[in-house]
C-alpha cells in the first residue's frame, strides 16, 4: 500500500462554505445589530491637555502662559462636555490640573516678591548708613 496524496478530493469530506449570511432557525428571533455611535470630543479639552502637559514640560520657560491658556482652554473644554453632547471631559480636567500646578505657585510667588519688595521699600527707608 503506497500513500496517496490528497489531490482534487481534498475537503470533500466538509459542507461547503456559504457565501451569505445565515438565516436563523425557524422559531428565532433575527439577529439585531448593535450600533455604536461615538460622541465627538472637545477640541478645547485636548488643547487644554496638550498645553497643560507642554506647560509642566518646559515651566518657566514659557512665563507660565502655556499653562494659563491650558487653565482657560480647560474650562471651555468643561462647558462644552457639560450637556453631554461631546466627549472629553477627563481631558478638561486633566488640562485644569496641569495648568493649575504651574499656575497657582506661579500666583504666589509673584504675591510673595510683591509683598517682599514693598517690606525692603518700607524697611529699607528707616536704615541710615
Amino acid at each position: 500500500m503506497s500513500y496517496q496524496p490528497p489531490g482534487d478530493s481534498y475537503g470533500q469530506g466538509y459542507p461547503p462554505i456559504s457565501p451569505g449570511p445565515v438565516s436563523p432557525p425557524p422559531g428565532y428571533p433575527p439577529p439585531y445589530q448593535v450600533t455604536v455611535v461615538q460622541l465627538p470630543t472637545s477640541g478645547a479639552a485636548v488643547a487644554s491637555m496638550v498645553l497643560g502637559m507642554l506647560g509642566v514640560l518646559v515651566g518657566c520657560c514659557s512665563f507660565g502662559v502655556l499653562s494659563v491658556l491650558a487653565v482657560v482652554l480647560g474650562h471651555v473644554g468643561l462647558r462644552d462636555t457639560a450637556d453631554g453632547t461631546k466627549s472629553g471631559h477627563g481631558m478638561a480636567v486633566a488640562g485644569l490640573i496641569l495648568g493649575y500646578v504651574l499656575v497657582v505657585p506661579m500666583i504666589l510667588f509673584s504675591i510673595w516678591m510683591v509683598l517682599g519688595s514693598g517690606m525692603a521699600a518700607i524697611s529699607s527707608s528707616n536704615v541710615e548708613p
